[in-house]
């Protein structure tokens, strides 16, 4: 089903009505819902990660606000440009990353930060693979395992690494079956329990995505040693042009997978790769989406056109910006709120301010 990711203006008078009868049966189930706090980590392309403190109230017309906004710097615009935040799964002070552009000499980078200290743990620089003769957009998706960290490229041909942990050393590389010009970008995750792999293949027609979209769902051990065993594949179809599978996640349980897709966004069974819900995108684009703790809902990146209040004419420029998605409810929940623009004002920047990716560490 196909539904607009717009926000539910009806809400506030629903809310309203609760207040009002207080003896109504949804008044009680408005007071047992949760609230979140956590730190959010958005990738951006300035090469720093936004550091967004942000609390969730499911039951309020602006389910996310923003309590404090902060930076963890990789390096700068022209050599760490990113896409890609992954915490460890086991150290949550530990953030691995890949770039998305070279840099100045040719490379692309890999490395983790400390979050206590937002300091560089450990950088490495590296070649492209030579197969990769379209690099526009490098480094993107990934997952990881308890020891390894696997980034995703949308190079074309585009390939998944594998990493050490604890020496950064790079230990396999893998391409899937898929002919040079037949697909554009990868991106892929790992499951709850290090078991599974998904990587989502846009596929195209004449060098242009068409819409449709293959989902596989590989051996997460094999994959680590450089292989590949599809355990299951699906394909989801979108509009030609204007649908791009970007990153995804899983559910903590392992049910579900949350799969952006530029102008929707996909609920996807986690044992099939079925369709479950898609929403529609009205303003800007979804290029992440990662769940709760308890796996209720799902914070949705978007990049969205906002009008220019520095420019006299009120210019259109690109905000990141998070949105709450009801997993049960299969809905959308309020509005939009700035992560990127409003750090940026605070810092006297101008200009559009593009994220990506993004993950959390949970209170």
């Amino acid at each position: 089903m196909k539904k607009s990711l717009v926000p539910v203006l009806g809400l506030a008078v629903v809310l309203g009505g609760y207040f009002a009868l207080a003896n109504h049966p949804a008044m009680a189930i408005h007071k047992e819902m949760k609230t979140y706090e956590g730190t959010l980590y958005v990738a951006g392309m300035g090469g720093h990660f936004a550091k967004t403190e942000v609390s969730i109230d499911p039951a309020s017309p602006e389910p996310i606000s923003v309590k404090e906004l902060d930076r963890i710097v990789i390096g700068d615009k022209n050599t760490h440009p990113v896409h890609d935040a992954r915490i460890d799964t086991k150290d949550k002070n530990v953030m691995y990353w890949s770039t998305y552009k070279l840099d100045p000499n040719n490379k692309v980078h890999v490395g983790k930060s400390d979050l206590k200290t937002g300091k560089v743990i450990q950088d490495v620089a590296l070649e492209l693979d030579p197969r990769a003769t379209w690099t526009g957009a490098l480094y993107c998706g990934s997952g990881q395992t308890t020891g390894s960290f696997l980034p995703v490229t949308m190079t074309n041909e585009a390939y998944i690494d594998v990493f050490d942990k604890a020496t950064m050393k790079h230990k396999a590389r893998v391409f899937l079956d898929y002919a040079p010009g037949t697909y554009m970008f990868y991106h892929g995750t790992n499951s709850p329990d290090g078991k599974k792999f998904v990587v989502a293949i846009n596929l195209t027609t004449d060098g242009k995505p068409n819409g449709n979209v293959d989902m596989l769902m590989l051996d997460l051990a094999a994959l680590e040693k450089g292989k590949v065993k599809v355990l299951a594949k699906s394909r989801l179809t979108g509009a030609p042009g204007n649908t791009l599978t970007f990153r995804q996640a899983f559910t903590p349980d392992g049910k579900y997978v949350l799969q952006s897709g530029a102008d929707r966004f996909y609920l996807l069974d986690a044992a099939s790769l079925a369709l479950v819900d898609e929403e529609m995108v009205s303003d800007g684009q979804n290029h992440d989406a990662i769940p709760t703790p308890d796996g209720k809902y799902a914070v949705l990146t978007l990049r969205s056109p906002v009008a220019d209040k520095h420019d006299p004419e009120g210019k259109s420029v690109t905000d990141g910006m998070v949105q709450l998605y009801d997993i049960g409810g299969k809905r959308i929940l309020g509005k939009p709120v700035s992560t990127c623009l409003a750090c940026h004002d605070k810092m006297g920047l101008t200009g559009s301010a593009a994220l990506c990716g993004l993950d959390a560490n949970w209170k």
